[in-house]
């Protein structure tokens, strides 16, 4: 069996977004825009779907499921069957036609950025968004690492939070294929998110940006309470800013990465210069103009670069609009806030 599992993400663009996922064809597009994104590779839907068959696990997840009824009825046995299912996909051995194509493109990557090991974040990457169901790894550093992280990206697709939501959207609860992206890891000084509209009222007058010192999963899971600046989108002025505590923040380790308490000179300063506010709410704009739709872009500042050229973009999406949420994704969002007990470090899309 000889496939194309993989894809550099200056060969993808939008049009690939039900064969790489959302996150890594929207990569793929930034990229081509010329807009500041970490190299990387993406692994399509397909190796996903491959990966089960040819190593048995797609028949053994089944019978899994068996033995709770077909559908688990209440929390524990979700956790139950969740646990099951993530140790059976981990068990197994990455096919050696896999294994050797992921290995020859992480080994590319490394010559691209002159190291022996690079390191790098491994993340989940749905032909729809869903954020906080699946795993995102970060710092990650060598090839048998690289080969375990995708097989546990692939696993958490088997996590209670995304048994739940399939569950309650009467989806198959024996499959959820999904691509993958491999980034070269950013050595971020902070990191956040900015709305291109007003995430709580739809506001397409103004643009926010939510910072931390750091990694910016401290943001995106809420675990710690950022900066907030406020931006103008016609003049990009910033309006408004809020200086969050920022008691908690996320660094890497010599690999994977750490969360610690924030020194006490950083809990009182902005970790953002209004320079860095205007540069990254610049970018949020050109996004939101290409895509046409209010964008919600992951972003990080990168202390080995040199302004104005340190921001890199990580992830763009369609934004959600809180009070444009259906009753029933409202639901949805409550079931799965009970089962998973919040956003947990280290989830993402």
């Amino acid at each position: 069996m000889s496939k194309n599992w993989i894809f550099w993400l200056e060969e993808l663009d939008q049009e690939q977004n039900d064969i790489v996922g959302r996150k890594c064809a929207n990569l793929g597009e930034m990229t081509r825009m010329g807009l500041p994104v970490p190299p990387g590779f993406a692994l399509c839907v397909e190796a996903y779907q491959d990966f089960m068959k040819m190593t048995g696990v797609a028949h053994e997840i089944r019978e899994c499921i068996s033995l709770f009824g077909g559908v688990p009825k209440e929390r524990g046995q979700f956790n139950e069957l969740s646990t099951r299912i993530r140790r059976v996909v981990q068990s197994k051995v990455m096919p050696k036609e896999m294994e050797n194509i992921i290995l020859t493109y992480y080994r590319e990557l490394c010559q691209r950025s002159n190291k022996p090991d690079v390191a790098v974040s491994v993340r989940s990457a749905g032909p729809v968004s869903r954020p906080g169901q699946y795993e995102t790894y970060l710092n990650i550093i060598g090839e048998s690492e690289i080969l375990d992280k995708v097989k546990g990206v692939w696993a958490s697709t088997f996590n209670p939070r995304s048994l739940d939501f399939r569950s309650q959207k009467r989806m198959p609860l024996d499959t959820d294929p999904i691509g993958v992206a491999v980034l070269k890891m950013v050595n971020a000084r902070a990191a956040g998110v900015i709305f291109t509209a007003d995430p709580n009222t739809g506001d397409t007058s103004r643009m926010i940006i939510e910072a931390n010192w750091g990694l910016g999963e401290s943001v995106v899971n809420g675990e710690s309470t950022p900066d907030i600046y406020i931006v103008n989108k016609d003049s990009l002025e910033v309006e408004e800013k809020k200086l969050g505590p920022k008691y908690r923040c996320v660094i890497p380790g010599e690999a994977g990465v750490t969360e610690m308490a924030t020194p006490p000179d950083k809990v009182s300063a902005f970790c953002l210069s209004d320079e860095e506010v205007k540069a990254i709410a610049k970018l949020g704009k050109i996004l939101e103009d290409h895509f046409g739709v209010s964008q919600d872009v992951e972003w990080a500042i990168d202390q080995d670069a040199i302004s104005p050229n340190n921001i890199v973009l990580l992830q763009a999406r369609p934004e959600v609009i809180a009070q444009k949420k259906t009753s029933i994704d409202q639901i949805v969002d409550l079931m799965m806030e009970r089962f998973s007990g919040g956003a947990k470090f280290g989830d993402g899309i």
